[in-house]
């Protein structure tokens, strides 16, 4: 397969990457400093901040490792190594990350709730429900796949002992 047919999803992976650097290199900072500041000040809410702050920086870990290894599928799509196990390895790890992800935001949930509940805006709940949903949705697409893959290296490996 030619190199630059993936260049629009390598590219793809690049720019959904750039957001999530760009939040945790500039937005979160800021949102810790002020919440020391007022922890300083004796906010007990501030603790809650910090809280789900550790649930967002933790989640980029897995978040990256996922994209690093949607790269590595493009890459084995390039290579003709699409049906191999290496792409079953892959999808099987974009998976378990996705759900360690889902996994750190229902964590993060009570600390959403509290927060929703101070500041009385039900809404909040939401969209911490909606980084839960997208992560699991993501999760079990790559479980598909995975199972797509696995039966078609499956099928093809029975063809190529026949011929």
């Amino acid at each position: 397969m030619k190199r630059g047919t993936t260049l629009f999803l390598k590219l793809a992976v690049f720019l959904i990457g750039t957001p999530v650097l760009a939040l945790c290199i500039f937005l979160l900072p800021q949102i810790a400093m002020e919440a020391i500041e007022q922890a300083q000040k004796g906010a007990e809410l501030a603790y809650v901040v910090f809280g789900i702050l550790i649930v967002m920086y933790g989640s980029a870990i897995p978040f990256y490792l996922a994209l690093y290894q949607a790269l590595r599928l493009l890459s084995y799509i390039d290579k003709n190594q699409a049906f191999s196990e290496l792409s079953v390895r892959a999808l099987k790890k974009i998976k378990n990350y996705a759900l360690i992800i889902s996994g750190l935001y229902v964590v993060a949930l009570p600390f959403v709730y509290i927060i929703a509940e101070w500041d009385d805006a039900p809404g909040l709940i939401l969209i911490g429900m909606v980084f839960i949903g997208a992560s699991l949705v993501i999760a079990v697409f790559a479980a598909v796949l995975q199972r797509l893959l696995q039966e078609a290296i499956k099928i093809k490996s029975e063809n190529d002992l026949t011929v």
